[in-house]
C-alpha cells in the first residue's frame, strides 16, 4: 500500500462482505440526500434496502433467462395478429396471465410452419421469467438426442431432471421430425413426470389425429401421451399460410 492509499473504511468493507453492491454504492449520496431532505433513519434505510433488492432481483431475472436458453428473445408486443388467417386473440393474451404455469397446466400451439407458434411460445417463456418462473426451451429432438445420450452413459435420471425441475418447460417443433420408438419412450418420461408437477407448451405442426404418426405409429403410447398432455390443457389453433413465405407468396 502506497502513502496515497488509504484502506476501505469498515461500512465499505462489511458491505462487500455481505456482497450488498447497492448498498456499498450508494449509501453515501443516499445519506447525503436524506440529509438535505430530512429523511428519518428508516426512510434512509428504505431507500438503500429497495435499491438493493431490485438490484438483486433484476440479475435473478436474467440469470433465468440465460437459463431458459431462449433461441430468440420473443415478446408478445412483436407477434404480427395480422398474418395468421384465424387465431383465438384473447385465448392467447389470456395465456399471459401466466394461470397455465401455477396450475401446472399445458399449452399446445398447433399449425402449419411459419406461423409464429414458436413465437408465443418463446414469449410466454420469457414472460414467465419476468414473472420469477424457471424455464427451459427446448426442441423436441433436443430433448431426445440429449436423453439417449445420457441413457448410454448412465447419467439418465440426472439428466431428466434438467427438464422435469424448471416451473415451465417448452417443447418446440414436435412432430417435425419422425421419432422412433426409443425416442418416444424418452419423450413419454418427460411428459409422464411433469404430469400435474409442472407446466408444459408444446408447438407442433399436426394435428392430434396424425399424432400417432410422431410416435412411430405406436397408438398405445400416443394415446397416453395425449391422456396426460390434454388432461389441463388448453389448445391454440393457428390457421394461414407461412409468414416467412410471404414475400414469395405476394410476388
Amino acid at each position: 500500500m502506497t502513502d496515497t492509499q488509504l484502506p476501505d473504511p469498515p461500512l465499505e468493507l462489511n458491505l462487500k462482505y455481505l456482497k450488498l453492491p447497492f448498498m456499498r454504492e450508494h449509501h453515501h449520496p443516499l445519506a447525503q440526500k436524506a440529509a438535505k431532505n430530512s429523511w428519518s433513519h428508516e426512510d434512509y434505510l428504505e431507500k438503500l434496502a429497495d435499491g438493493e433488492a431490485a438490484l438483486r432481483k433484476d440479475r435473478s431475472t436474467k440469470r433465468r433467462i440465460n437459463q431458459a436458453r431462449f433461441p430468440v428473445i420473443k415478446t408478445l408486443d412483436q407477434f404480427n395478429w395480422t398474418w395468421p388467417k384465424k387465431i383465438n386473440r384473447l385465448q392467447v393474451q389470456q395465456l399471459f396471465r401466466l394461470q397455465f404455469v401455477k396450475q401446472s397446466a399445458n399449452v399446445i400451439f398447433l399449425g402449419g410452419v411459419g406461423l409464429g407458434k414458436t413465437h408465443l411460445a418463446s414469449a410466454l417463456g420469457y414472460e414467465a421469467c419476468l414473472k420469477g418462473y424457471t424455464v427451459l426451451f427446448a426442441t423436441a429432438i433436443d430433448v431426445i438426442n440429449t436423453l439417449s445420450a445420457a441413457q448410454a452413459a448412465g447419467r439418465m435420471k440426472q439428466e431428466l431432471k434438467k427438464y422435469t425441475r424448471p416451473s415451465l418447460l417448452i417443447l418446440d417443433e414436435l412432430g417435425f421430425l419422425p421419432i422412433d420408438k426409443a425416442g418416444a419412450d424418452l419423450l413419454f418420461q418427460v411428459i409422464s413426470q411433469r404430469y400435474e408437477q409442472g407446466a408444459l407448451v408444446i408447438t407442433s405442426n399436426r394435428a392430434y389425429k396424425d399424432w400417432p404418426e410422431i410416435f412411430n405409429n405406436d397408438s398405445t403410447l400416443t394415446s397416453a401421451i395425449l391422456d396426460r398432455l390434454l388432461h389441463h390443457a388448453e389448445t391454440v389453433l393457428i390457421q394461414g399460410k407461412s409468414f416467412r413465405m410471404k414475400e414469395q407468396i405476394e410476388l
